[in-house]
């Protein structure tokens, strides 16, 4: 199987190869290179919202967002 390498760096997967590693359109997809330098690997990776490690954006909130500072115990009274 042959692509070019576009004047931007990009090179389109092949579908047949998309299909086989079940690649959807948008997923991340991570590359490796061999110590030799002859060979790109390719596999699926996880997106930033799969990361566990990644907390931001997986609690979805249909109001107003509240700044990342701003602590509940001040609306308490004294």
């Amino acid at each position: 199987m042959l692509s070019t390498l576009t004047s931007k760096g990009q090179v389109t997967i092949p579908q047949a190869l998309r299909q086989r590693l079940g690649l959807a359109p948008g997923q991340a997809v991570e590359f490796g290179l061999s110590a030799d330098a002859t060979c790109i690997t390719l596999r699926p990776a996880p997106s930033a919202r799969q990361l566990p490690t990644q907390g931001f954006g997986m609690v979805k909130v249909s109001g107003p967002h509240v700044a990342p500072d701003w602590d509940a115990a001040q609306l308490t009274e004294p």
